[in-house]
């Protein structure tokens, strides 16, 4: 029992993996069609967003069975736990990735980033969509010292959605107020996405160790 336990906890772990290459891809892909002003683009990430929908239904439903057939204890149930917080917050990881296609689809066909601010959230789109490939490493692998290593990378994106912010806010700011609006708000959600990528990490780390890190 104990083997197919681990079999089906592997299985589990991959289809979590899949949900964070998948919320990488979006963040990328969504970056990509906003400063572009790529309209198809924006669509298919939108569209797409289903898909991680569906993965978080499949694997809670997936851990709530293994709970339930198995009744796993100490760090096996803190393992599957982990798939079920862990779920929620890339598929809310996904939701943000689709804001900022969202935000392209509705901008267009005019361009949403400021050209002063392209380089800023091209930066933004690489260092986020990187943390969510590097949550798809530590699931596969080893989750310790992971939540140190994002939450670097958080820093960075801090500091981004900062200069944003006080670009968009300074009294040379000579854009439309409704950019500076759009631009305010799609800083954000690549502030949260980073926020979320951080505590996926925090609990795989917890799930591996036993130890909240922090």
């Amino acid at each position: 029992m104990r083997e197919s336990f681990h079999d089906d906890l592997k299985r589990l772990n991959g289809r979590l993996a899949a949900m964070a290459e998948a919320a990488a891809e979006a963040m990328r892909r969504a970056t990509q069609a906003l400063l572009a002003v790529d309209l198809p683009l924006a669509e298919q990430v939108l569209s797409g967003d289903a898909d991680l929908d569906d993965l978080r239904a499949t694997c809670e439903d997936e851990a709530y069975s293994l709970l339930a057939l198995q009744a796993p204890v100490a760090g096996d149930l803190r393992a599957v736990l982990a798939v079920v917080y862990c779920a929620e917050k890339l598929e809310r990881m996904g939701d943000l990735a689709a804001h900022v296609a969202g935000t392209a689809r509705r901008g267009h066909p005019e361009p949403t980033v400021s050209a002063d601010l392209e380089p800023v959230f091209a930066e933004l789109g690489e260092v986020t969509s990187a943390m969510a490939d590097r949550l798809a490493d530590l699931v596969r692998g080893e989750a310790r010292g992971g939540y140190a290593e994002l939450s670097r990378a958080d820093e960075r994106v801090d500091a981004l959605h900062a200069r944003v912010m006080a670009t968009v806010t300074s009294p040379d700011w000579t854009h439309d107020q409704r950019i500076a609006v759009a631009l305010s708000l799609l800083t954000r959600f690549y502030e949260r996405f980073a926020d979320q990528a951080v505590s996926v990490a925090k609990r795989l780390e917890f799930a591996a160790t036993g130890d909240l890190p922090g």
